[in-house]
């Protein structure tokens, strides 16, 4: 690798507060907010709006959309005069 070109990679805590869950993982980006871990090290924090533990596909809590009965009803009332 060339010095001096590549961005710091280092650890982060990226956190889901709709989800109450955190991950520690590694990263290039940064933050001003930091938390500490369970290791008892202070991490750059970066929160998230939606991770895999409140995303509704995740979950399991996805809603299931009758498009069968709106296909039928489109095709109804478009449906070409022979």
């Amino acid at each position: 690798m060339k010095p001096g070109i590549h961005p710091d990679y280092h650890p982060v805590v990226f956190r889901d507060r709709a989800g109450d869950f955190a991950i520690l993982t590694r990263s290039t980006v940064d933050s001003d907010k930091t938390i500490e871990w369970s290791d008892g090290n202070t991490y750059p924090l970066i929160d998230v709006e939606i991770s895999s533990a409140s995303h509704p596909f995740y979950t399991g809590q996805t809603r299931v959309v009758d498009t069968a009965g709106r296909v039928e009803r489109f095709q109804r009332r478009y449906q070409r005069k022979r």
